[in-house]
């Protein structure tokens, strides 16, 4: 059934779905195997979601920029963890200097990578998804903020700018709380 499935489709959306369910298929490890789902939901489900992404991936250099991002990610979370671990492990104190650091950190990293990607030192959309999404934004979510909050500023966004930055900090706070307290009373 997943066959004729997947032949209605490539006919109704094109060869790409099937060419993209195939790949999806071998990477899952699908192919040759039949596949039985017990409930019409979740063949619902499943098929949203094969169609969805095949048809996300046909046409671009999605898997690509899914790989850059994932790979700078992996390494500024892993950065991240070390940097973290090596400041708590040496400093006793109340204040959270491991993540403070690495905001700040990550926040001038960013700034670097920006203007180096600015003035053309470094060139390339792979390089700049690896390094500033990916990387900075696997290291920390602050510097992605803060580099938002200052490209609207230089763009005289003041109004957007000073909403963004006004509201971030203390509905972040909120939102900590909020989940904490959901945790706690369920």
């Amino acid at each position: 059934p997943l066959n004729k499935i997947r032949h209605i489709a490539g006919q109704r959306h094109g060869d790409c779905i099937a060419k993209s369910c195939k790949s999806i298929d071998n990477t899952i490890g699908f192919e040759n195997q039949p596949v039985i789902v017990p409930k019409i939901k979740k063949i619902n489900l499943f098929l949203f979601s094969h169609f969805a992404i095949s048809n996300y991936l046909c046409g671009m250099d999605t898997i690509r920029n899914i790989f850059l991002v994932a790979l700078g990610g992996a390494l500024g979370s892993v950065a991240r963890f070390l940097l973290s671990k090596s400041m708590q492990e040496s400093l006793t104190s109340n204040f959270p200097f491991a993540t403070f650091t690495v905001n700040v950190l990550g926040c001038l990293l960013i700034g670097i990578l920006y203007g180096l990607f600015d003035r053309n030192l470094l060139i390339g959309r792979n390089l700049s998804l690896l390094l500033i999404t990916g990387f900075c934004g696997g290291f920390t979510t602050f510097s992605t903020f803060s580099n938002e909050s200052l490209s609207l500023f230089r763009q005289g966004e003041m109004f957007h700018a000073l909403l963004y930055v006004g509201s971030s900090v203390p509905l972040g706070l909120m939102a900590v709380y909020a989940g904490m307290y959901l945790v706690e009373k369920f």
